[in-house]
């Protein structure tokens, strides 16, 4: 008889990038757009900052995650990988919403790149003034 798989899905968002996150019952493996994780995202620090949700509610080995990401960079599709990890993490166990919601692990970061304007060069830089 064949073993049902218990996977729990959720989406991650920041700045234009969505992760779509799949949680299984495992022993820690992530996959990030059929990459190795520490492969799609070689840097520590990044590493960390996506694990977080997972340290910050003692499950780090129990869950296998299974990620596609796209758009924007690699910091905003690490936030968005957070975001969607912590969602997913609530579908499978309500118990751990309330220490994700404390250390802001729910909270879809609402910082975008601010729009160019019409008649100057950036968002926020002018052309420079001349008097005469």
């Amino acid at each position: 008889m064949a073993q049902k798989v218990v996977e729990f899905a959720a989406t991650g968002r920041r700045k234009t990038s969505v992760a779509r996150v799949r949680l299984a019952l495992g022993v820690g493996k992530m996959t990030v757009n059929g990459q190795e994780f520490d492969q799609y995202f070689p840097s520590a620090a990044i590493q960390a900052y996506v694990e977080q949700p997972f340290s910050f509610t003692d499950t780090l080995k129990r869950y296998d995650v299974i990620a596609s990401v796209k758009g924007g960079g690699k910091v905003g599709q690490a936030g968005a990988l957070r975001h969607g990890i912590a969602r997913a993490l609530v579908t499978a166990d309500e118990g751990v919403k309330d220490a994700l919601k404390k250390t802001g692990c729910l909270t879809r970061d609402p910082r975008m790149k601010e729009r160019k304007k019409p008649g100057q060069p950036g968002a926020r830089k002018r052309f420079q003034f001349s008097k005469r």
